[in-house]
């Protein structure tokens, strides 16, 4: 098991648009492995390969049942890793949800974000085969902010308004007594 520091706002990779990477080469195997390790061990949700200091076109997802307030009353989600992923459509229908980040703060800073509901995406998997996927709620949301650090995005620049950022803390309590979606 590898866990990798997950590197921090200010740190110019961030902002960088990611490079494609051959799908069945080792640099993406060994980027997948240390990507899943430090998702998990870090209790993330998602993450995308510049998080990890390495510039490829690589994101996964996987919602974990955890007894962290914020995925509680979602689904469990099997883990999905795209490569070189191109998002096909958006749906028009959007949705408020507060997100967080392992990049902003280790996570540790949660803010409304509004994004399409629903998600196209075509990818590569690890045998290097074609998929196309297609997801919504918070796999959604998950899928579209990872694909957003591919193109150097955080999702602080999507904020609805900065003045309802909140500690992970108040994040929780909100949470809770369902006062935030």
């Amino acid at each position: 098991m590898i866990i990798k520091n997950i590197i921090q706002l200010g740190n110019p990779l961030l902002r960088q648009r990611a490079k494609k990477v051959d799908p069945k080469s080792q640099t993406a195997k060994r980027a997948i492995k240390d990507m899943l390790d430090t998702m998990r061990a870090s209790k993330l949700v998602g993450i995308a390969a510049p998080q990890i200091g390495r510039s490829y076109r690589i994101i996964m997802a996987e919602i974990r049942p955890h007894d962290s307030v914020s995925r509680q009353d979602y689904p469990a989600e099997e883990l999905q890793i795209f490569i070189n992923p191109k998002v096909l459509s958006y749906s028009k229908k959007k949705k408020m949800v507060y997100e967080g980040c392992g990049s902003v703060a280790y996570g540790k800073i949660f803010g409304p974000v509004t994004r399409p509901d629903k998600i196209t995406i075509e990818a590569f998997d690890q045998k290097g085969q074609k998929f196309t996927s297609v997801a919504s709620g918070l796999l959604s949301t998950i899928i579209q902010h990872e694909y957003d650090h591919l193109e150097g995005i955080v999702f602080t620049d999507k904020l609805d308004d900065v003045t309802k950022l909140l500690s992970l803390e108040e994040y929780k309590k909100l949470r809770k007594a369902k006062k935030i979606p």
